[in-house]
């Protein structure tokens, strides 16, 4: 069950907080358009010139599923000694960025304040090194977002966020944040910061890893047998790290269940059983669903900006490594991003299947279980049983090109990347 509490009213008296939003990509840019609609006191921060530039000329254009529409606002390039300090700095850049980010932005942190971890994985730690625990938060986003070109924000899929202290003690200066945010989104604080990351972690190291191989959509994907097996072990894994550190997996969205998801012992070597087509149906759904969910790694990639593997598959295998836990496939599958984005191998459907032959023999007796074939129906006849909004909402990273001088809007991610 997941341990969360709904938002109360503002206690009178109380004044609205400052906020920073840092990085103006995909869900920066949707965040901080949000925020301005409300007329709060906001600051967006992109270093970015092209990015500015578009903001300051034309507002945050957001269209899509529960669209503001145009909203005025102005995006700086750079803070001074006339910005004052903010009660909450939204770290909303791609992970490999983020601790950069932080420390720029710690001088215009307020003694109270805190800084908020937009980010997949577990990057709540590098900025509790660098702001300290007390003044780290963590925000779990559940829907999708891309910018089309600078400026142009795309809402993909509908949804809010969880917050939570690293150490899950309660904190008012979280519910203060959350009523916020509940312009965007139903918003919940949670005391289990630690579980529900973990099943993220597990839902992004296999689909964002995966896409990146893959080179193609979540939907198309996923109708492919052996990449629906390659994600049950990578999320496997993943769980039992998480397992190893006591951590108590929280349901995505009160749903998703990833203790259940993760292969048991008998299922990892078996050749067929209901259990392993209860899970792989379960992922023909999720792919159908959210066919069009584009992994952000790739788009790193394809916009010459390195791949935050590390901080998702490798965050699994550097773990595992410490509690003596096996995780040879996300070890096999960080590698094999790498390659990618030195140029060493090209995405694709065959390099998938490849890399899912290769890792055979990894895994010593696992078998290839007999579970649902590659789906030829349309994947609209494809249905879900119960609502999981926010599982791949995480898929991918918050990103935010780099200010480059030959940044172009054909350089940006497109509609298909969920941020």
């Amino acid at each position: 069950m997941v341990s969360a509490s709904p938002l109360g009213s503002a206690p009178p008296g109380r004044s609205a907080p400052r906020l920073l939003v840092v990085g103006c990509g995909g869900i920066g840019g949707i965040v901080a358009a949000h925020l301005f609609e409300q007329g709060l006191d906001v600051t967006a921060l992109t270093t970015n010139p092209l990015i500015a530039d578009a903001i300051n000329a034309h507002g945050f254009r957001v269209r899509g599923d529960a669209s503001p529409g145009t909203v005025r606002g102005r995006a700086v390039q750079a803070l001074d000694a006339k910005s004052g300090l903010f009660d909450y700095v939204l770290l909303a850049t791609q992970p490999p960025q983020v601790e950069e980010a932080a420390r720029s932005a710690l001088p215009w942190l307020a003694p109270n304040g805190a800084m908020v971890c937009f980010q997949n994985g577990l990057c709540e730690e590098r900025i509790a090194a660098i702001a300290g625990s007390e003044r780290t938060f963590g925000a779990i986003v559940a829907w999708g977002g891309s910018m089309v070109e600078p400026g142009l924000y795309d809402r993909t899929s509908a949804g809010g966020f969880v917050l939570g202290r690293p150490d899950g003690l309660r904190d008012t200066r979280l519910d203060d944040l959350g009523r916020a945010l509940e312009a965007i989104g139903p918003t919940t604080v949670t005391d289990n910061l630690a579980g529900a990351r973990w099943s993220k972690l597990a839902i992004n190291c296999a689909i964002s890893s995966i896409g990146t191989v893959g080179g193609d959509r979540l939907g198309a994907l996923m109708r492919h047998r052996h990449v629906r097996r390659l994600a049950l072990e990578i999320m496997t894994e993943t769980v039992l790290v998480s397992r190893a550190l006591g951590v108590r997996l929280e349901k995505v969205s009160g749903t998703l269940d990833l203790d259940w998801i993760a292969l048991t012992d008998a299922e990892r070597v078996a050749a067929g059983s209901p259990g392993l087509f209860a899970k792989h149906a379960l992922l023909l759904a999720v792919g159908a669903r959210y066919r069009r969910l584009r992994s952000s790694m790739l788009s790193a990639i394809e916009r010459g900006r390195p791949p935050a593997v590390d901080f998702l598959n490798g965050e699994v295998v550097s773990r595992g490594a410490d509690l003596g836990v096996p995780t040879p496939i996300n070890a096999a599958i960080r590698m094999q991003v790498l390659e990618i984005a030195r140029g060493k191998a090209r995405p694709g459907h065959d390099l998938c299947r490849a890399f899912f032959e290769r890792t055979r023999a990894l895994l010593g007796n696992a078998a290839l279980d007999a579970s649902p074939p590659s789906m030829d129906a349309p994947p609209e006849v494809i249905e879900i049983s119960a609502p999981i909004e926010a599982a791949p909402a995480e898929i991918a990273a918050p990103s935010e090109p780099a200010p480059a001088d030959d940044a172009r809007p054909g350089d940006h991610p497109g509609v298909d990347s969920p941020r």
